[in-house]
């Protein structure tokens, strides 16, 4: 079962997540969620558990709960929603730049 975790203090780290999790069953990966430009924490990340029950365990016990210094919100992850390929920009309107059309 995949889990959201949010409100994360930037400077958690995974072992930490990997800890609080991992004492309700048994954790397959934590990945914190960078900026891809600075690499700084967005304040969440997603835990992946091997097991449901303890998913729903650790959920149940974690959520509201202080890890870094601050309140964390735990819950079953939902569904990534799909993006639609391409799109995007936009037409030139039919001129060819600078607004005052084609003047030959």
């Amino acid at each position: 079962m995949n889990i959201y975790v949010g409100n994360l203090s930037y400077q958690t780290t995974e072992d930490e997540l990997r800890e609080a999790f991992g004492a309700h069953g048994e954790v397959t990966s934590v990945a914190i969620i960078t900026d891809r430009f600075s690499g700084q924490s967005k304040g969440f990340a997603f835990v992946e558990m091997s097991d449901d029950e303890g998913a729903k365990t650790a959920i149940g016990a974690l959520d509201g709960t202080d890890v870094s210094g601050r309140q964390i919100k735990v819950n079953e992850a939902r569904p990534r929603a799909e993006r639609s390929a391409g799109g995007g920009g936009g037409g030139g309107g039919g001129r060819d730049g600078g607004g005052r059309g084609n003047r030959w």
